[in-house]
């Protein structure tokens, strides 16, 4: 399950990312609140995480989660343009963070 909250944790901080640059400076308000609900369930399910996982593995993986998403949806959905070296950083992030699930007991 602490795995499964931490993935949660992630999606929702990709949400807030989302809808914050959506929300124009917080001057659209459906996605200003939609910002803070996604905090809230991001912290939220971060915070089940740690009770679990040591807070040195779980933050930097939702961080990672958070990264890697806001990518994909800045070049999906806001057509950010990324260099081609940086995709090779990027698919490092994905194989620490899969490389940390495979490497501890969590």
């Amino acid at each position: 399950m602490t795995w499964f909250y931490l993935v949660l944790a992630g999606i929702f901080e990709v949400v807030w990312a989302t809808t914050m640059k959506m929300s124009e400076g917080f001057s659209v308000l459906m996605y200003s609140v939609a910002t803070v609900v996604g905090m809230i369930l991001s912290f939220a399910f971060l915070s089940l995480a740690i009770k679990q996982m040591p807070l040195s593995l779980a933050y930097p993986i939702w961080t990672g989660i958070g990264a890697v998403g806001s990518i994909i949806v800045g070049v999906v959905l806001f057509h950010d343009q990324i260099p081609g070296m940086t995709w090779l950083f990027i698919a490092m992030l994905i194989v620490g963070i899969i490389g940390i699930k495979i490497t501890t007991g969590h």
